[in-house]
């Protein structure tokens, strides 16, 4: 049986999931240094252990409304490797790390979920009564140096 081992995450009231492969590290945020003209999404960069890394921020990204401020405690950093970068996500709180059987990760066709474009759903996993959206990575972030999976 096929299966996905996911990084769980929130970001609002909702549940995302990234391919564990491409997570590196999850880290409390740090100090950012903020980019000038950088895009909207981009917070700015961080050291982390001498490599400087540029911090995306989903629910800027997303058009999703952050969690409340007394949950700032719960953030998170998922350090992702992209195409030998690494980069930054800025989430509300990472929960798990699920195993999810292939025949439950619906592929998404008709589906828009807020401000989360189905252009960015690689689909949607079923997990007892939870709903899990799977995020490509190669189409959400657009950084300088590296440019978003275009058709």
């Amino acid at each position: 049986m096929q299966e996905r081992q996911l990084v769980v995450f929130a970001l609002g009231k909702e549940e995302f999931g990234i391919e564990i492969s491409r997570v590196r590290e999850i880290v409390r945020p740090q100090n950012i240094t903020a980019i000038p003209q950088a895009l909207e999404y981009v917070m700015g960069i961080v050291n982390l252990r001498g490599q400087i890394v540029p911090i995306v921020d989903l629910n800027t990204r997303f058009r999703i409304a952050g969690g409340p401020a007394s949950e700032e405690s719960r953030k998170r950093i998922i350090v992702v490797n992209m195409e030998g970068r690494d980069i930054g996500i800025l989430v509300d709180g990472v929960s798990e790390i699920l195993r999810i059987p292939e025949e439950s990760i619906d592929p998404t066709t008709t589906i828009r979920s807020g401000g989360v474009s189905q252009d960015f759903i690689q689909g949607i996993a079923k997990v007892d009564d939870r709903l899990i959206i799977i995020l490509d990575l190669n189409r959400i972030i657009d950084l300088p140096g590296h440019t978003a999976h275009e058709e």
